[in-house]
């Protein structure tokens, strides 16, 4: 099978690259700035249809798995017209080349298509996204389903690991309180924290088995930014009293947030081998890879 992975440098995108590559040869890892270590690495530009329709014809994927996107929530919110190119444009014409060769799409979504007024969102639950973030990843969802002939729609919440560049809340949290910082940690903000490698696999997972529909592939935990934060603090045995609870009306956001946007895992839980994992566990992971460096 042929793979082509957008976003490959990102959080998500270069472990799946990696974790496919154990099992596959033909791996396309495109990217936008920063290349990728792992794969074929091909340069792609999601504001421009040529380059995308140009990246499809050439490699002719069996499997697209798109990860790219522009997720800073406020930037979407200021700059509304990129975030619907990057996120709503570039998926139609994504869909539109799986479809003409046969490719299928597996397009990870986000949380944030939900308003938040309640959580534990079942893939069947009613969408009414908050911010233009949230819209314009819904409307790339719509493509994908009124455009391609075989898709997956995996939605996530929160996605931290290890990345040489990126930093992911515990991490975040971590660097903070070993250097005596200060944190404001919002306590009434709830998602549902998934950890990378446990991602990484269930996408694969979902690609090499043509699995359809929407499909909700987060951790298992509903939790608290704040409570994750003290959960960091505790199994770090640093001063969780520099954890300073604040509420999301007191964040100098430029975008609404949804308040609940945790999800209802237990469809991938019946249909998967590789389970979602509970923050505890993901945690206990995520904090083996911090104390032996970067794992691959």
């Amino acid at each position: 099978m042929k793979f082509l992975v957008t976003g490959s440098a990102g959080l998500v995108g270069r472990q799946v690259v990696k974790d496919l590559l154990k099992s596959y040869e033909n791996v396309y890892s495109c990217y936008h700035n920063s290349k990728p270590e792992d794969g074929f690495a091909t340069q792609i530009d999601l504001a421009d249809q040529n380059s995308i329709i140009k990246t499809v014809e050439t490699i002719r994927p069996d499997v697209i798995v798109h990860l790219a996107a522009m997720t800073n929530v406020d930037q979407c919110e200021t700059e509304k017209e990129l975030a619907q190119k990057i996120n709503a444009r570039s998926t139609a014409i994504i869909s539109e080349q799986a479809k003409k060769h046969g490719a299928f799409l597996l397009y990870v979504s986000t949380d944030y298509v939900f308003d938040g007024k309640k959580g534990l969102k079942k893939e069947t639950d009613r969408t009414d996204p908050v911010d233009h973030y949230g819209r314009s990843k819904l409307e790339g969802e719509k493509a994908v389903q009124d455009i391609s002939s075989r898709w997956c729609i995996a939605r996530i919440s929160t996605p931290y690991g290890m990345h040489p560049k990126k930093k992911s809340f515990p991490l975040f949290v971590a660097e903070n309180l070993q250097a005596k910082v200060p944190l404001d940690i919002v306590t009434d903000q709830y998602t549902s924290p998934t950890y990378v490698p446990n991602l990484s696999r269930m996408l694969i997972e979902i690609s090499s088995r043509n699995i359809q529909g929407i499909l909700h592939v987060s951790g298992a935990t509903r939790v608290s930014r704040y409570d994750m934060a003290v959960m960091v603090a505790e199994k770090l045995n640093l001063d969780k009293k520099l954890l300073r609870p604040t509420n999301m009306s007191a964040m100098n956001w430029k975008a609404p947030r949804p308040q609940d946007s945790s999800l209802d895992v237990s469809k991938a839980a019946s249909l998967l081998k590789e389970k979602p994992m509970t923050v505890e566990k993901g945690l206990d992971l995520f904090i083996e890879e911090l104390r032996s460096g970067f794992a691959t």
